[in-house]
Protein backbone atom coordinates (compact mmCIF):
# COMPACT_ATOMS: atom_id res chain seq x y z
CA UNK A 1 0.00 0.00 0.00
CA UNK A 2 1.48 3.54 -0.75
CA UNK A 3 2.31 6.06 2.13
CA UNK A 4 -0.39 8.68 0.79
CA UNK A 5 -2.72 5.67 0.69
CA UNK A 6 -1.82 4.59 4.34
CA UNK A 7 -2.43 7.83 5.74
CA UNK A 8 -5.68 8.20 4.06
CA UNK A 9 -6.72 4.72 5.60
CA UNK A 10 -4.98 5.55 9.02
CA UNK A 11 -6.95 9.39 8.91
CA UNK A 12 -10.48 7.79 7.98
CA UNK A 13 -9.96 5.79 11.49
CA UNK A 14 -8.80 8.52 13.74
CA UNK A 15 -11.85 10.79 11.92
CA UNK A 16 -14.01 7.78 13.17
CA UNK A 17 -12.79 7.71 16.67
CA UNK A 18 -10.26 10.76 17.30
CA UNK A 19 -9.22 8.82 20.95
CA UNK A 20 -9.87 5.24 20.92
CA UNK A 21 -9.63 3.29 24.52
CA UNK A 22 -8.81 0.06 25.42
CA UNK A 23 -12.19 -1.94 26.15
CA UNK A 24 -10.75 -3.18 29.20
CA UNK A 25 -11.40 -1.81 32.49
CA UNK A 26 -8.37 -0.47 34.35
CA UNK A 27 -6.99 2.35 36.72
CA UNK A 28 -3.35 1.34 37.00
CA UNK A 29 -0.31 0.08 35.06
CA UNK A 30 -0.78 -3.38 37.49
CA UNK A 31 -4.62 -3.71 36.62
CA UNK A 32 -4.15 -3.35 32.94
CA UNK A 33 -0.89 -6.20 33.04
CA UNK A 34 -3.34 -8.29 35.26
CA UNK A 35 -6.25 -7.85 32.87
CA UNK A 36 -3.83 -9.05 29.51
CA UNK A 37 -2.65 -11.94 30.79
CA UNK A 38 -6.15 -12.69 31.69
CA UNK A 39 -7.60 -11.61 28.22
CA UNK A 40 -5.49 -14.32 26.19
CA UNK A 41 -8.33 -16.49 24.45
CA UNK A 42 -10.97 -14.68 26.07
CA UNK A 43 -13.47 -11.45 25.46
CA UNK A 44 -12.59 -8.52 27.41
CA UNK A 45 -16.25 -8.71 28.59
CA UNK A 46 -15.52 -11.78 30.52
CA UNK A 47 -11.87 -10.00 31.74
CA UNK A 48 -14.32 -7.13 33.09
CA UNK A 49 -16.83 -9.38 34.71
CA UNK A 50 -14.34 -10.70 36.68
CA UNK A 51 -11.91 -7.55 37.68
CA UNK A 52 -14.78 -5.96 38.69
CA UNK A 53 -15.08 -7.56 41.68
CA UNK A 54 -11.60 -8.36 41.86
CA UNK A 55 -10.09 -5.56 42.43
CA UNK A 56 -12.21 -3.48 44.88
CA UNK A 57 -10.73 -6.71 46.92
CA UNK A 58 -7.45 -7.03 45.63
CA UNK A 59 -5.92 -4.39 42.98
CA UNK A 60 -2.16 -4.53 44.04
CA UNK A 61 0.67 -7.23 42.86
CA UNK A 62 1.28 -7.53 47.11
CA UNK A 63 -2.93 -7.64 47.72
CA UNK A 64 -3.40 -10.47 44.31
CA UNK A 65 0.07 -12.47 45.36
CA UNK A 66 -1.42 -12.58 49.16
CA UNK A 67 -4.56 -14.24 48.01
CA UNK A 68 -2.71 -17.34 46.57
CA UNK A 69 -4.03 -19.08 43.58
CA UNK A 70 -6.68 -20.89 45.60
CA UNK A 71 -7.83 -17.64 46.58
CA UNK A 72 -7.53 -15.84 43.04
CA UNK A 73 -9.15 -18.78 40.98
CA UNK A 74 -12.92 -18.35 41.98
CA UNK A 75 -12.36 -14.59 40.80
CA UNK A 76 -11.42 -16.08 37.70
CA UNK A 77 -13.17 -19.36 37.00
CA UNK A 78 -15.53 -18.37 34.34
CA UNK A 79 -12.39 -17.05 31.88
CA UNK A 80 -10.82 -19.27 29.57
CA UNK A 81 -7.56 -21.25 30.82
CA UNK A 82 -8.16 -20.08 34.13
CA UNK A 83 -6.21 -22.44 36.07
CA UNK A 84 -2.82 -21.81 33.89
CA UNK A 85 -3.53 -17.79 34.40
CA UNK A 86 -4.22 -18.02 38.07
CA UNK A 87 -1.00 -19.61 38.11
CA UNK A 88 0.53 -17.21 36.26
CA UNK A 89 -0.46 -13.95 37.99
CA UNK A 90 0.44 -15.31 41.16
CA UNK A 91 3.95 -15.86 39.91
CA UNK A 92 4.02 -12.66 38.13
CA UNK A 93 2.99 -10.73 41.47
CA UNK A 94 5.75 -12.75 43.16
CA UNK A 95 8.18 -11.37 40.71
CA UNK A 96 6.75 -8.11 40.76
CA UNK A 97 7.45 -7.39 44.67
CA UNK A 98 10.89 -9.28 44.37
CA UNK A 99 12.33 -7.54 41.42
CA UNK A 100 10.35 -4.35 40.81
CA UNK A 101 8.92 -3.47 44.07
CA UNK A 102 5.09 -4.44 42.94
CA UNK A 103 5.41 -1.91 40.24
CA UNK A 104 4.71 -3.00 36.46
CA UNK A 105 8.44 -2.33 34.96
CA UNK A 106 8.35 -0.20 31.92
CA UNK A 107 11.52 -1.84 29.52
CA UNK A 108 10.24 -4.52 27.31
CA UNK A 109 12.69 -7.26 28.53
CA UNK A 110 11.58 -6.99 31.98
CA UNK A 111 7.68 -7.19 30.99
CA UNK A 112 8.41 -10.45 29.09
CA UNK A 113 10.17 -11.93 31.84
CA UNK A 114 6.92 -12.24 33.71
CA UNK A 115 5.07 -15.32 33.16
CA UNK A 116 2.06 -15.24 30.75
CA UNK A 117 3.89 -11.96 29.05
CA UNK A 118 4.65 -12.79 25.88
CA UNK A 119 5.35 -9.83 22.96
CA UNK A 120 2.02 -9.39 22.12
CA UNK A 121 1.23 -8.04 25.86
CA UNK A 122 3.99 -6.10 26.61
CA UNK A 123 3.17 -4.48 23.57
CA UNK A 124 -0.58 -3.95 25.06
CA UNK A 125 1.18 -2.59 28.59
CA UNK A 126 3.80 -0.16 26.90
CA UNK A 127 1.02 1.42 24.59
CA UNK A 128 -1.44 1.56 27.02
CA UNK A 129 0.03 2.17 30.33
CA UNK A 130 3.13 4.13 29.54
CA UNK A 131 1.99 5.76 25.69
CA UNK A 132 4.80 4.31 24.13
CA UNK A 133 4.73 3.82 20.25
CA UNK A 134 3.98 0.52 19.74
CA UNK A 135 1.85 -2.02 18.03
CA UNK A 136 0.82 -4.83 19.60
CA UNK A 137 -0.80 -7.01 17.07
CA UNK A 138 -3.43 -9.70 17.88
CA UNK A 139 -5.97 -12.06 15.61
CA UNK A 140 -7.70 -8.78 14.57
CA UNK A 141 -4.35 -6.68 13.94
CA UNK A 142 -2.99 -9.47 11.80
CA UNK A 143 -6.65 -10.08 10.38
CA UNK A 144 -7.35 -6.03 9.55
CA UNK A 145 -3.67 -5.98 8.44
CA UNK A 146 -3.43 -8.63 6.19
CA UNK A 147 -6.77 -7.95 4.75
CA UNK A 148 -6.65 -4.36 3.76
CA UNK A 149 -3.10 -4.94 1.94
CA UNK A 150 -1.77 -2.45 5.06
CA UNK A 151 1.07 -5.03 6.29
CA UNK A 152 0.85 -8.75 4.56
CA UNK A 153 2.59 -11.03 6.58
CA UNK A 154 3.01 -14.54 7.71
CA UNK A 155 3.03 -14.28 11.72
CA UNK A 156 2.20 -11.72 14.35
CA UNK A 157 6.06 -10.62 14.17
CA UNK A 158 6.28 -9.73 11.07
CA UNK A 159 2.87 -8.13 10.36
CA UNK A 160 4.09 -5.70 13.55
CA UNK A 161 7.33 -4.55 11.92
CA UNK A 162 5.90 -3.63 8.91
CA UNK A 163 3.43 -1.61 10.85
CA UNK A 164 5.95 0.16 12.50
CA UNK A 165 7.42 0.59 9.27
CA UNK A 166 4.69 1.85 7.14
CA UNK A 167 2.61 3.61 9.73
CA UNK A 168 3.04 7.46 10.14
CA UNK A 169 4.52 8.61 13.10
CA UNK A 170 1.30 10.86 13.62
CA UNK A 171 -0.78 7.77 13.86
CA UNK A 172 1.34 5.19 15.98
CA UNK A 173 0.18 6.25 19.27
CA UNK A 174 -3.29 5.01 18.55
CA UNK A 175 -2.77 2.55 15.52
CA UNK A 176 -3.09 -0.54 17.98
CA UNK A 177 -6.29 0.28 19.16
CA UNK A 178 -8.05 1.58 16.08
CA UNK A 179 -7.09 -1.52 14.04
CA UNK A 180 -7.98 -3.96 17.24
CA UNK A 181 -11.21 -2.33 17.61
CA UNK A 182 -11.93 -2.06 13.72
CA UNK A 183 -11.35 -6.02 13.21
CA UNK A 184 -13.00 -6.61 16.72
CA UNK A 185 -16.69 -4.82 15.04
CA UNK A 186 -16.33 -3.99 11.55
CA UNK A 187 -13.89 -6.35 10.02
CA UNK A 188 -14.87 -9.68 11.23
CA UNK A 189 -13.33 -12.60 10.12
CA UNK A 190 -16.53 -14.81 8.71
CA UNK A 191 -18.40 -12.02 7.71
CA UNK A 192 -16.40 -8.44 7.30
CA UNK A 193 -19.12 -5.19 7.64
CA UNK A 194 -17.58 -3.63 4.34
CA UNK A 195 -20.88 -2.00 4.09
CA UNK A 196 -20.57 -0.35 7.67
CA UNK A 197 -16.47 0.46 6.73
CA UNK A 198 -15.02 3.84 7.03
CA UNK A 199 -11.73 2.37 5.51
CA UNK A 200 -13.24 0.07 2.49
CA UNK A 201 -12.26 2.91 -0.04
CA UNK A 202 -8.76 2.00 0.72
CA UNK A 203 -8.58 -1.66 1.21
CA UNK A 204 -7.55 -4.52 -0.83
CA UNK A 205 -10.28 -7.11 0.06
CA UNK A 206 -12.37 -8.54 -2.52
CA UNK A 207 -15.30 -9.27 -3.16
CA UNK A 208 -16.79 -6.54 -0.74
CA UNK A 209 -19.17 -7.63 1.75
CA UNK A 210 -22.96 -6.01 0.52
CA UNK A 211 -25.20 -4.84 3.06
CA UNK A 212 -27.87 -7.97 4.91
CA UNK A 213 -31.40 -7.57 3.22
CA UNK A 214 -34.02 -5.69 4.69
Amino acid sequence: MKPDKVAALYGALRKASPEPRSELEFTTPFELLVAVILSAQATDRSVNIATRVLYPRANTAALIHGLGIEGLTPYIRHIGLFNAKAKNVIETCRLLLEHHGGEVPREREALEALPGVGRKTANVVLNVAFGDATLAVDTHVFRVANRTGLASGETPLEVERKLLKVTPPEFLLHAHHWLILHGRHVCLARRPKCYACVISAYCAYRPKTPAPAT
